[in-house]
């Protein structure tokens, strides 16, 4: 049996012939004016206001260049004197492959082109599957597209009427009179998202911070919205189900949620940032109306501070009572404020912060970044960009002994040490103590943050070491 050579080329070679079905070009929109809210959690708001020409009484109204993902239950349409009847979200759009599915059992004409002569010779062929490849009968033979790279194509007859070209969403409505009614169509969609990204370049010599803060809006809802006015939400939006959203149009499932950023909020603000508010959540207008193309990321300056005080700190967490084989490296922190006075003087969307610093020839130089959660106005900010190659500490259990049927003395000795030319200072932390732990000795004064946790503040000299040592009475 022939093999008949036929690529995605073959597929693809089709698309120019969709032209033959008046598809609109790219540029060209049925949107109206539109505006967009788009929330952290990839959800947006689409407000879409038109214009329609409608008859009295009952007509059935398409709306074309809605989201790809257009959840329908949360469709609005409002106008003086219109209602809705019933709505439809057709999702099924026109493809080549989708094109392909739809020809099955019908006839389509094969072109192949000979390399050598550069002839064309055309075949009538019925579709007789497209299950993960293409299987035709041409005459009294079967064949199978494949992908070989010779030059073929595919006539369609016709495009069918269940293939759009872009998503579409038709209402049957019923209107009390006719002639151009203005109405506005409102729809939820995932698929659309932001995020804030945030550079700080770090002096340490000087021990300033200049930061610039910029939204990162994502689109892949399957739509561009032309001309929109966006407004930008931040804050946790509530969700029935956050991690199952519906999906319309063969998308697939959303990405499981990003882990949530480490610890960086050292005492939490109580300064109101001068942004509108809509209830709990800050809002972030763009100046100016924009085109959110589909597939796009898009960024715009939200954030820029110069020469806010910011300061280099090392942090060392021991998790349990337990000792370390080895030295391991403390955490270098960047600290710095949101506050108004002294600090960046604004409320914080989450997102990533990602810091630089100067080398020696003055080039800036990327150092490390860390995600931060929704931080208010004047919070006490602690960025964790690495760990010290010269800063170690090493933890070791000296003595452990039962002092009673349900309690254990511990005596822990944490080494401190610093190859660094400068002095540094270290916040020494014990982790994992049950509410009822004592601390009985410490060799200096230590504070407890929390039930789970002691800590000391260690300043360690340069090129040198310090020691603490503790005795821990505990349950365990």
């Amino acid at each position: 049996m022939r093999r008949l050579f036929l690529l995605g080329t073959a597929l693809c070679a089709a698309a120019p012939l969709f032209a033959q079905a008046e598809v609109p070009a790219a540029s060209q929109t049925a949107q109206g004016d539109v505006a967009v809210t788009i929330y952290n959690n990839n959800r947006a708001l689409v407000e879409d206001k038109r214009v329609l020409n409608l008859p009295s009484g009952r007509s059935r109204q398409e709306f074309s260049d809605v989201s790809a993902q257009i959840q329908p239950e949360t469709v609005t349409l409002n106008g003086r004197g219109v209602g809705i009847v019933e709505q439809n979200f057709d999702f099924d759009l026109l493809t080549p492959a989708a094109l392909m599915q739809n020809a099955v059992g019908q006839e389509v004409t094969l072109v192949r082109v000979n390399p050598a002569t550069g002839g064309e010779v055309r075949e009538r062929a019925r579709v007789l599957a497209a299950n993960g490849g293409v299987v035709l009968q041409i005459g009294d033979r079967i064949e199978v597209l494949r992908d070989d790279g010779l030059p073929a194509r595919v006539i369609f007859d016709q495009v069918p009427a269940s293939l759009r070209p872009r998503p579409t969403l038709s209402v049957t409505v019923r209107s009390d009179g006719g002639g151009p009614r203005p109405v506005t169509l409102t729809y939820l969609t995932p698929g659309l998202g932001w995020a804030a990204d945030y550079v700080a370049l770090f002096d340490e010599a000087n021990s300033r911070m200049d930061m610039q803060g910029w939204i990162t809006l994502t689109n892949n809802s399957g739509t561009p919205y032309m001309n929109a006015s966006t407004l930008l939400v931040a804050g946790a939006v509530g969700q029935a189900n956050p991690y199952q959203q519906r999906y319309y149009g063969g998308g697939y499932p959303p990405p499981p949620p990003p882990p949530p950023p480490g610890r960086t909020i050292g005492r939490a603000g109580t300064e109101t940032a001068g942004r509108e508010r809509l209830g709990d959540f800050y809002l972030y207008p763009l100046p100016e109306r924009t085109t959110i193309a589909d597939k796009q990321t898009k960024q715009v300056s939200f954030l820029d501070v110069h020469g806010a005080p910011a300061l280099r700190s090392f942090e060392f967490n021991n998790g349990w009572l337990t000792t370390s084989e080895e030295p391991m490296g403390a955490s270098t922190v960047l600290r710095f404020s949101s506050s108004r006075d002294g600090g960046l003087g604004d409320a914080l969307p989450a997102g990533t912060i990602r810091v630089y610093q100067r080398d020696a020839r003055g080039s800036p130089q990327f150092v490390g970044e860390h995600a931060i959660d929704h931080t208010p106005m004047g919070s006490q900010i602690g960025v964790t960009t690495g760990e010290a190659f010269d800063v170690k500490v090493r933890p070791v259990v000296e003595e452990r002994t039962r002092i009673a049927s349900d309690r254990w003395k511990t005596r822990m000795r944490y080494t401190l040490t610093n190859a660094s030319p400068k002095p540094i200072t270290i916040d020494l932390f014990q982790s994992g103590l049950v509410g009822d732990t004592r601390v009985t000795n410490e060799s200096m004064k230590s504070v407890r943050p929390n039930a789970d946790q002691v800590g000391w503040t260690v300043p360690v000299p340069a090129n040198g070491q310090a020691t603490v040592t503790a005795t821990f009475d505990s349950r365990y």
